[in-house]
């Protein structure tokens, strides 16, 4: 074991029961008031179909996706969106950084964050971008591990309860690999 209490792999494929594994993860930061792009009456349902749709992006290399498990499964993931316009192949889009509320406080969004980074490098792209709400526990750890904020939109999202919400913006260089620069 790696001295943490979980362990961190890329999936190549999804299959139904991982789909069922991310959809638990998802359904519980929605419960524990995340705002991740769903609302609080989001289904099982809305939730396989959402890592349905997931599990064939990454099946054509369109995205990376990280997980993390303990010894109770599944307890979080973060995404990569690959699948760049042509003028900006060294990007990718870091999304869906999911934490069970088991697993939180224990340093697996940063270690799932250094992992995702260490993939995008893998992948070619040395720029990444993501945005979460304004001032959260992720705004936080963003901040934390080095992100550059770039603004704050305000009402840009809702809660999961319908409450607006303001999105950060942030960018991280994780490789040299630009065009145009020497």
């Amino acid at each position: 074991m790696n001295g943490h209490p979980w362990t961190i792999r890329r999936l190549r494929s999804i299959d139904d029961a991982r789909i069922a594994s991310l959809s638990a993860v998802l359904l519980d930061c929605i419960e524990g008031g995340a705002s991740v792009g769903f609302m609080a009456s989001a289904t099982r349902e809305r939730a396989d179909r959402f890592w349905q749709r997931i599990a064939d992006d990454v099946a054509t290399g369109a995205r990376a996706i990280l997980v993390a498990e303990d010894a109770l499964g599944l307890c979080g993931t973060v995404q990569l969106v690959l699948d760049m316009p042509d003028n900006q192949p060294h990007r990718a889009d870091l999304c869906k950084m999911l934490v069970h509320r088991r697993a939180r406080r224990r340093g697996l969004g940063a270690a799932l964050m250094r992992e995702a980074e260490r993939l995008a490098l893998e992948c070619g792209k040395s720029l990444l971008v993501l945005d979460t709400v304004t001032g959260s526990d992720a705004d936080r750890l963003y901040a934390r591990l080095g992100w550059s904020r770039v603004g704050d939109i305000p009402h840009y999202a809702l809660m999961p309860d319908g409450e607006p919400c303001s999105t950060t913006y942030f960018y991280k260089y994780v490789g040299t690999g630009i065009p145009g620069r020497q």
